[in-house]
């Protein structure tokens, strides 16, 4: 597998040699002084060309930064949008587990979006072509405190969509039911253990796509008790892996609620728990409630 040293050398000779390529910047976790340093960074690489068209017919060119294993071309897909004729990107994987993100993009349409992401480094400018951009910074991703408006709606989320959770387990309908706990319920859980992340860090990190990095500021048994909320496609399973969701959510919810001084409604939490339980005995022959 290249390293970062010849990849960075592989990624800049081609913009030197290029006379089309004007500057280079890079975003992406490789700016992110807190994101561990692994083997599957991506190379999020913006070369800033004058037109992106000679570099869209040319379908080899790419293959100088390596051997592709697989890739994808983003903007040539029939249900998305795309501008063409401002920006162009090829997503590669190559054989030696290197990824590179690369898109080119229009001076103007760089000058412009440049500081959309704070994750952001200047690496060419030939032409000193790009405005200035700030210290490279997750801040845009750091947790947020939340409002006590968001706190109780997050709540509510959470429990009102639990009954989805109880009629679809009892109904033995598995993809629902892992549709509704993983995109709707878990991501209120999620919520909720970001604030208190962001409570014990005075709000000052993030918790990573999907807060995947939880496990950085939880108690290891509160993190292995997040874990234990995942569960497969047994009805038995899921039944106690909802159960265990609804408890560290609502262990969650009091102290992110104390510690914030916002209400929380324990008698919803009490009823919908109530009710999941009485669902989760009902024969499956039963007519009614």
């Amino acid at each position: 597998m290249r390293n970062e040293e010849q990849m960075y050398a592989l990624i800049m000779d081609t913009a030197k040699a290029d006379a089309r390529i004007l500057a280079v910047y890079m975003n992406g976790s490789r700016t992110n002084p807190n994101v561990p340093k692994d083997l599957f960074q991506d190379y999020d690489i913006v070369y800033v060309v004058r037109e992106t068209k000679s570099f869209i017919e040319d379908r080899d060119w790419i293959h100088r930064f390596g051997t592709v294993l697989y890739m994808q071309y983003p903007d040539e897909h029939p249900d998305y949008p795309n501008d063409r004729e401002n920006h162009y990107g090829w997503l590669m994987q190559f054989e030696d587990g290197v990824r590179i993100d690369l898109t080119v993009q229009t001076i103007q349409y760089a000058t412009a979006h440049i500081h959309d992401d704070k994750l952001c480094k200047i690496l060419l400018d030939k032409e000193h072509l790009l405005p200035a951009v700030p210290e490279s910074t997750d801040e845009k991703y750091h947790i947020k405190r939340p409002t006590q408006a968001q706190f109780l709606a997050c709540a509510n989320e959470f429990w009102w969509c639990s009954n989805n959770l109880a009629k679809g387990l009892w109904r033995e309908e598995m993809p629902y039911v892992q549709d509704m706990a993983n995109f709707v319920v878990r991501k209120q859980l999620e919520k909720m253990l970001s604030w208190k992340v962001g409570l014990l860090t005075d709000f000052q990190v993030s918790a990573g796509k999907s807060a995947k990095y939880l496990y950085r500021w939880l108690e290891a048994d509160e993190y292995q008790a997040y874990l234990n909320t995942y569960f497969n496609g047994k009805i038995a399973q899921a039944w106690d892996a909802v159960l265990h969701m609804c408890d560290l959510f609502e262990q969650t919810a009091m102290y992110v609620g104390n510690r914030l001084g916002y209400p929380y409604h324990a008698a919803e939490a009490k009823a919908a728990r109530g009710f999941l339980e009485h669902v989760r005995k009902l024969p499956k022959d039963a007519a009614t409630f």
